[in-house]
């Protein structure tokens, strides 16, 4: 791809963000409107943390605004020359679409989950048609003479198997986390700045290569959307983003890295570089860690018990850290400050000194780690007196 001489469009990204932002906050109100007006409705259950019936199908105030983003990016000087050279932010907005109209019929509808799983496999169809897949990534083993390890390159239905679990995985990750006010849209805002922070490291790497826009296009229109649903959402909501709004999150971020994962030169780096020919798989790790723990923990927990996979209950990381005493808008915030430690960490390993960047990490963890457990400390210190 020709690269576009002079600075990075920094300019754009932000002004393309801060659209999908104002859009955004601007018709959640009407979507939360329209939510009232056809039932779709969230009222309490046994397993929730709300008490009173609130609207859901926000989702869509997200999309909308994702959508008039990429829209303004397609007219903007810079970023309007990736639509020409690459198919991927096209894929993963019509794929973002679908399965957005898919959860917003089980907002109201309440789908069975074997219906939600297909259209799902069907949205993650979308992106590999569009060319939206892995196509490489670098394993440390099977190198030869002085190099070590190797690119273990995919050819297309490897790489669209891939793509397609990917896909699955973080739609029902983001899913199964979307548990209490905020979240899931905090996550959302969190790793979609990380994964646009990545790709512009590597839009400089590549010296302004058009074919490494989409990726920070597509994660720079999902983190401005995501803050502009915050002020509905986060506790006490006034609207619930519903699965309309949880599996879009999950599908553009497997779309963003996804399509970043195809922009890396490996050629560039030295078989000593690991950090940053792992970069890509590290990125993806971080994350989907915090929503992919809880996914595991959930399907182990279940099938343990002999029920489905998809049984709900009362029993994710942010139910835990209610019980350990949290209030509900601090444990939106340690999970908050856990999701951004990681992710921001791993970014920061592939653009910064990795020595310095580990010794803050480390840090942080320590720090989340021992928040995380106050309440449960002073809790043994009271009965002990």
């Amino acid at each position: 791809m020709p690269p576009v001489q002079g600075l990075l469009p920094i300019r754009e990204y932000i002004l393309v963000a801060l659209t999908a932002t104002a859009v955004t906050f601007l018709l959640t109100g009407l979507v939360r409107r329209f939510a009232i007006k056809i039932g779709a409705i969230a009222n309490p259950r046994a397993r929730d943390v709300h008490v009173a019936p609130i609207p859901r199908m926000g989702g869509v105030g997200i999309y909308l605004g994702i959508a008039a983003a990429m829209g303004l990016a397609s007219h903007l000087p810079a970023l309007s020359r990736s639509f020409g050279f690459s198919f991927d932010s096209v894929g993963v907005l019509l794929g973002a679409g679908v399965i957005s109209l898919i959860g917003a019929l089980d907002d109201r509808f309440e789908l069975d989950a074997w219906t939600k799983l297909a259209g799902q496999v069907m949205c993650a169809g979308i992106l590999v048609l569009f060319g939206v897949q892995w196509v490489s990534f670098w394993v440390p083993w099977g190198g030869s003479g002085d190099s070590f390890g190797s690119v273990l390159v995919l050819d297309k239905n490897q790489g669209a198997l891939l793509t397609v679990v990917l896909v699955v995985v973080m739609v029902n990750a983001m899913n199964f986390v979307d548990g209490l006010d905020g979240l899931a849209g905090g996550l959302g805002f969190i790793a979609a700045t990380a994964t646009c922070a990545f790709s512009l490291g590597l839009l400089d790497s590549s010296g302004g290569d058009v074919g490494a826009y989409p990726p920070a296009l597509i994660a720079a229109t999902l983190a401005g959307a995501c803050l502009g649903f915050l002020p509905y959402n986060f506790q006490p909501a006034k609207i619930f983003m519903g699965d309309s709004g949880s599996m879009m999150i999950g599908l553009m971020l497997a779309g963003a890295t996804t399509s970043a994962s195809g922009r890396v030169s490996y050629t560039q780096f030295s078989g000593s570089d690991a950090l940053a020919l792992l970069s890509p798989l590290l990125v993806v790790a971080a994350v989907l860690f915090v929503p992919l723990l809880d996914l595991i923990m959930a399907v182990i927990r279940r099938t343990r018990r002999g029920e489905s996979p998809f049984a709900a209950d009362k029993m994710h990381l942010h139910h835990r850290l209610l019980e350990i005493g949290h209030s509900q808008r601090r444990a939106v915030l340690l999970i908050y400050l856990w999701a951004g430690i990681l992710a921001f960490g791993a970014v920061s390993v592939t653009l910064f000194n990795s020595a310095a960047v580990f010794w803050i990490v480390g840090f942080g963890l320590v720090l989340a780690a021992l928040v995380s457990i106050v309440p449960r400390l002073k809790s043994r210190n009271q009965h002990s007196t």
